[in-house]
């Protein structure tokens, strides 16, 4: 178990106490601070992994799963904490859970017919976007400003995910003819 991999793990460990610390009654008016502070430690070991992987030659199989999985769960775990605290659209979340699981498949097809479909800048944006959406809404910060900001970051982390479905079956629509 490499730093890359344990950085991931302990992403995935940190997604029941950023629930807890998000929707807990018990922490009213601060709550959503903790939450946010543990979202934004697990969303940079997201980039902290990556960078240390590559650089020490340090990528696993392992990683390669994790990695992605536990990034889709963080970023859904909080959205759908969104949608309970009435901060995001349900059919927003479903949009964007509906293209993880798309890509999800049309990776596992590419992989039974051995290819590899790499992450693109399209996806990559559209994780950053998301990410900083959500740790906009967490903060719930008053004003106008951010209720602003809050909602242009849906939107576009909303496009991006389209944009990023429609790139990779563009690019990879091969994958899916038929193998003879």
């Amino acid at each position: 178990m490499n730093l890359p991999n344990k950085l991931t793990v302990m992403r995935v460990i940190l997604i029941p106490f950023f629930v807890f610390f998000m929707l807990a009654p018990f922490f009213e008016g601060y709550g959503n601070y903790i939450a946010a502070a543990i979202f934004i430690v697990a969303s940079l070991t997201d980039m902290l992994d990556g960078k240390i992987a590559r650089k020490y030659h340090l990528v696993t199989n392992f990683g390669k799963f994790m990695d992605p999985l536990a990034d889709k769960l963080l970023v859904c775990s909080a959205m759908i904490c969104l949608i309970e605290t009435g901060q995001l659209a349900a059919w927003i979340v479903i949009v964007i859970i509906a293209r993880e699981f798309i890509i999800s498949g049309f990776r596992l097809v590419a992989a039974d017919n051995g290819v590899v479909i790499a992450a693109s800048y399209w996806g990559k944006f559209k994780t950053v976007f998301q990410m900083l959406m959500v740790i906009v809404l967490i903060l719930n910060l008053p004003g106008s400003f951010f209720d602003i900001l809050g909602v242009l970051l849906t939107y576009i982390a909303l496009i991006l995910t389209v944009v990023s479905l429609v790139d990779y079956i563009v690019k990879n629509k091969d994958v899916l003819k038929e193998q003879k």
